[in-house]
């Protein structure tokens, strides 16, 4: 498989889940939380990175696509950890415990809660929720990139360093 073939799969699969998600938020009226917009900053990030590698392929382009679905992947991965209850998420996004406060400090936490909380699983599918989906399709794309890393970086090397 040709290097720009890698790359376009590497990221036209950050457009597909940049896609679904816009999809969930539009098209299903699933308002995202601020964890599930974190994980779409990197996606847009390996799109256009993809972009630019498919016109100018260089080793630290591919490398720096892997980065960003690295970087969603852990945000995923946090976020799911989030809605599991593992740990507390970003205090602006979930719940804390309400025992001990006054009504005027309990009607001030309500007013000022999100509308999305991160702690809520808003859909799942096999028992994953969609940030569970985001990391691990970005683990995949991951090594996609990591591929496309090694197919541009491999001729060089071996162009360079001719075994004898």
């Amino acid at each position: 498989m040709s290097v720009r073939w890698i790359i376009t799969l590497a990221a036209a699969g950050s457009a597909a889940l940049l896609l679904g998600a816009w999809g969930f938020q539009y098209l299903g009226g699933m308002a995202p939380c601020k964890l599930c917009y974190w994980q779409r900053y990197p996606h847009q990030a390996a799109v256009l990175i993809g972009l630019v590698a498919l016109i100018w392929p260089r080793v630290w382009l591919a490398i720096g696509g892997g980065v960003a679905a690295a970087a969603t992947a852990a945000i995923g991965a946090y976020h799911s950890g989030v809605e599991a209850g593992f740990w507390q998420g970003p205090t602006s996004c979930t719940s804390a415990a309400v025992s001990g406060l006054s009504a005027e400090d309990l009607m001030a936490r309500i007013m000022a809660a999100p509308l999305v909380r991160c702690d809520d699983i808003a859909w799942q599918m096999a028992g994953i929720s969609m940030a569970g989906w985001n990391a691990l399709m970005s683990l995949v794309l991951c090594a996609v990139w990591l591929w496309a890393a090694w197919s541009i970086y491999a001729p060089r090397a071996a162009a360079t360093f001719p075994r004898r």
